[in-house]
């Protein structure tokens, strides 16, 4: 079977993209599935290239049992769209910025991460909030919508 690539895209890559790289990275580790899967995570800006995550972001998926110490941010490249399969945003703006800088005829299905729970009936939201300005509360919402976003997810793919 075909390896399936996904990237998870917000703005800087030290919160929400990197919480669903960690969290997709475990769920597929654990059911084992990690060699059918390539996972990363980017941002549209160039703010943290190179950075660990939010501090925040780490201890929320710490406290879940989720490592994300080995992602660091980089920025989503015009390569990704033939690289990858989905590019998902977290947000609107996101996923506008990725549609505008997608070349024509790009392969990767581009859509909003929470879009497949959301069809799936598990959430009724369709964006992740950014938490960067906010509380420690902020991350484990986050937390939560990307947990739900990334089982959505890979029934999707599993199903397709």
């Amino acid at each position: 079977m075909a390896m399936t690539k996904i990237l998870f895209v917000c703005m800087g890559n030290i919160c929400r993209s990197p919480t669903a790289h960690g969290v997709m990275q475990a769920k597929v580790t654990e059911r084992g599935l990690a060699k059918r899967f390539h996972i990363e995570s980017a941002g549209t800006h160039a703010y943290h290239v190179g950075e660990k995550s939010d501090p925040r972001s780490r201890q929320a998926a710490a406290q879940r049992g989720v490592d994300m110490e080995f992602i660091r941010a980089q920025k989503i490249s015009i390569l990704d769209y033939d690289e990858y399969d989905y590019i998902l945003a977290m947000d609107h703006d996101n996923l506008e910025l990725v549609n505008y800088y997608a070349p024509q005829g790009h392969q990767a299905e581009v859509a909003l991460f929470l879009s497949y729970a959301n069809q799936a009936g598990l959430i009724d939201e369709l964006v992740v909030p950014d938490p960067y300005y906010g509380g420690e509360s902020g991350f484990e919402q986050v937390f939560d919508l990307v947990d739900k976003g990334c089982d959505a997810l890979l029934e999707h793919i599993l199903d397709a």
